[in-house]
């Protein structure tokens, strides 16, 4: 029973850490990058904001609103890049040509991507995901670059999130929010602003399917608690 008990605590403990998010103010800065012509909107967090914090997670939420962007493939919040930056910046130029910190792991391991819905006419897959549309494909999304093209006809170096989706990024390592920056780029500039929409965590944060296991050990938990009482 003690094993049972243990098992089941640990996964609640679990949920109670991948929902510890604190989310982060951004401002849209001058100007904008990307592909020809330039159409990549940039968005700035002050991360020192968030006092001393350390960050293992940054997750990037499509607001739900189905406002803005386009329809199929092309649904939701469009991710151009994301990249936190010691170098403080104004401009959307800036924040394209700033140096980095080497922390994203861009391939499915360091990704947790949920796409939202696509508006009608529906496509097999949300752009920039895999084949299986479960999560990004940076060969095509290019998530560590400012450099992306909107057009329908040639579209490059983005994902869509789909409405009410998210992509999480776990850190190859821990960072202090203090002194640092976060850049990201929201294709388009057409409405979809991320304002809000952005959380970090102090810890990693798990694919959906494994937040549904430790949802069922926190319910064993409670049903334990409730047959023993």
């Amino acid at each position: 029973m003690k094993t049972k008990f243990l098992a089941a605590a640990c996964a609640a403990s679990l949920l109670a850490g991948a929902a510890n998010a604190v989310p982060v103010a951004l401002t849209a800065l001058t100007g904008q990058v990307g592909g020809a012509p330039a159409e990549t909107s940039v968005f700035k967090a002050d991360l020192s904001s968030l006092g001393a914090f350390s960050i293992a997670a940054i997750q990037i939420n499509d607001s739900g609103s189905g406002i803005g962007g386009a329809s199929g493939e092309f649904s939701g919040f469009d991710l151009d890049a994301i990249k936190v930056s010691a170098t403080d910046c104004a401009t959307a130029a800036c924040a394209a040509g700033a140096v980095g910190l080497n922390i994203f792991d861009f391939t499915i391991a360091g990704t947790v991507f949920s796409g939202g819905a696509q508006r009608p006419p529906a496509d097999p897959k949300l752009y920039g995901t895999n084949g299986a549309g479960t999560n990004v494909d940076n060969a095509t999304a290019t998530l560590g670059q400012f450099d992306a093209d909107s057009s329908v006809v040639t579209p490059d170096g983005f994902i869509s999130l789909g409405d009410g989706g998210f992509i999480a990024f776990n850190l190859t390592s821990i960072v202090n929010s203090a002194g640092l920056y976060l850049y990201i780029g929201e294709v388009g500039g057409n409405g979809e602003t991320a304002a809000g929409n952005i959380e970090v965590f102090q810890n990693q944060v798990p694919a959906p399917a494994t937040l549904g296991l430790l949802g069922l050990g926190a319910i064993a938990l409670g049903a334990l608690r409730r047959r023993d009482g």
